[in-house]
């Protein structure tokens, strides 16, 4: 998890992926032994020296401007989250580290979470770790309560069970997400020995992950859709939407919900009657409802 090698090889991997086409440079052109853009290409397009761009790409540039960055982010075409990214491992490596405090979940966020009973909810932190949950998201994606407090995370749920193969249809695009926020959590966080140890392990388990590692995707948790295949309420496509803590910008709130009227709104409701609590009469407090790590 070394900030200067995840640089280098970002660098090396967003710029191996354009062509002279997919930047207006047509002149470029000739014989290329391997794809991508050469390295004198991308520094002339950033406009910065083919030795500084090489020492950038390699680690040794220091205290590199955000300037220069940006202009190298555009020339590699880089989103917004990658370019954040970009930012993030360009940081001078801190020569204290301090060991990270345990994420905990706040009441306010509890209790939001507890709100949200008719639809599968959960609190997500560094490392795609669960830190929390409601009963509809227990019943839709996996029985939290049973795994082991260090096998709550949401990378190891989707590379190293296979069950997930069956809970998503559109399994790889659920991997290359999950790996593409792993990737984000990765550089602003290069030091995180946990971090280090969950991406070693997913890496002698899975050679998908290893192959998706590779590529250097980010993505950051935002909304969009997605389909599950649940054991009992069949198939349900739902939306989603992300929403950070207001005091911790690692932990995330996930929401799924469907349109009214729709079949997956009905599916959601049968899945919230399995959610509900097994004595009838009997109505549970909020906060009974929502497991936290």
């Amino acid at each position: 998890m070394d900030r200067t090698q995840q640089l280098s090889e970002f660098l090396k991997t967003k710029r191996a992926r354009l062509r002279p086409q997919d930047v207006g440079a047509e002149s470029f052109g000739g014989q290329r032994r391997v794809p991508g853009l050469r390295r004198e290409e991308l520094a002339l397009l950033a406009g910065v020296s083919v030795d500084y761009y090489t020492r950038l790409e390699q680690g040794r540039a220091r205290n590199v401007s955000p300037d220069v960055l940006n202009a190298v982010a555009d020339a590699l075409l880089l989103d917004a989250d990658e370019r954040a990214h970009l930012h993030n491992l360009a940081k001078p490596a801190r020569t204290r580290r301090r060991p990270a405090r345990p994420q905990q979940v706040g009441p306010e966020m509890r209790q939001a979470l507890a709100a949200l009973a008719g639809v599968p909810a959960y609190i997500i932190g560094r490392r795609l770790d669960i830190l929390a949950w409601n009963e509809p998201a227990r019943t839709l994606i996996a029985d939290f309560p049973s795994l082991p407090a260090a096998e709550r995370n949401m990378a190891r749920l989707v590379f190293l069970d296979e069950s997930a193969k069956d809970l998503y249809p559109d399994w790889k695009a659920k991997a290359r997400d999950t790996v593409a926020n792993l990737r984000l959590d990765a550089g602003r966080h290069p030091d995180d020995p946990q971090l280090a140890v969950l991406v070693g392990e997913l890496s002698l388990g899975s050679a998908d992950f290893r192959r998706l590692w590779a590529d250097h995707h980010v993505r950051g948790k935002t909304r969009g859709r997605k389909r599950f295949a649940h054991p009992r309420v069949g198939e349900l496509e739902l939306d989603y939407v992300a929403m950070r803590a207001p005091d911790d910008p690692d932990m995330t709130m996930m929401i799924y919900s469907a349109p009214p009227g729709t079949e997956a709104a009905v599916s959601l409701q049968l899945l919230a009657g399995l959610s509900a609590p097994a004595t009838p009469g009997v109505p549970d407090r909020p906060a009974d409802r929502v497991r936290q790590m």
